[in-house]
């Protein structure tokens, strides 16, 4: 898709720091860091979402996070990693060809990635546990 950013780098049309790449996905760095290392991991076919993309592309995309979240402890030794995906502008995606964030992490970063949301009573979780297993 010639309007797709992530395309335009996947095809070398644009510019991009590549970390690690194999037939079906990329890995570059993102020029907006949340940290230093902050990486993007893209599937080369065109899948704007986690609803679209197919289960064996999304697979590959996970492959290839785990190789790039152990590339980033060996490189830069940090205390932890956040995995992080967003589907839909509601949830903040921003750019629409599906992608994963591998975010290191360190101690006092003050990096704020996480929620405090109060326990769900017992019968709200049944009753969406009913609605989302209902259609199996």
């Amino acid at each position: 898709m010639s309007d797709c950013t992530f395309c335009e780098i996947v095809a070398g049309r644009l510019s991009s720091y590549r970390v690690l790449e194999d037939e079906h996905t990329l890995a570059f760095l993102n020029i907006r860091p949340a940290s230093r290392g902050h990486t993007l991991v893209v599937p080369r076919v065109h899948a704007r979402d986690v609803w679209e993309i197919s289960e064996v592309s999304h697979g590959k995309v996970a492959d290839m996070v785990h190789r790039v979240a152990a590339l980033l402890k060996t490189a830069l030794a940090p205390e932890g990693v956040n995995v992080k995906h967003n589907t839909g502008e509601a949830a903040g995606q921003d750019v629409f060809h599906f992608h994963v964030h591998v975010v290191p992490r360190w101690h006092g970063d003050d990096l704020r990635l996480t929620w405090s949301s109060p326990l769900a009573p017992s019968r709200e979780l049944e009753q969406v546990l009913e609605r989302v297993t209902a259609g199996r």
